[in-house]
């Protein structure tokens, strides 16, 4: 189910949403949302061309899956 947020910016900005909606052929909303969903995607996740590089170490790929048996373990120290 969807939620609704209400969101304070600058006059300036909500000028460059409501111009990129309008090019887009969007609501302002969905301009928002759809902008800020690829932001998230670009900071959290690897592109493709990370993923071959992370897929094709060998070594990194060893270490991941060690620290994945030992978080499964409960062994080694956790950093906050």
């Amino acid at each position: 189910m969807s939620k609704t947020i209400t969101l304070r910016i600058s006059e300036d900005h909500y000028e460059a949403f409501k111009k990129y909606a309008q090019t887009e052929n969007r609501k302002i909303s969905n301009a928002i949302e759809t902008l800020a969903m690829r932001q998230l995607e670009n900071a959290v996740f690897a592109d493709g061309f990370e993923m071959e590089g992370i897929l094709a170490d060998e070594k990194l790929l060893a270490r991941i899956k060690e620290g994945t048996k030992q978080a499964k373990e409960r062994k080694g120290r956790f950093v906050e």
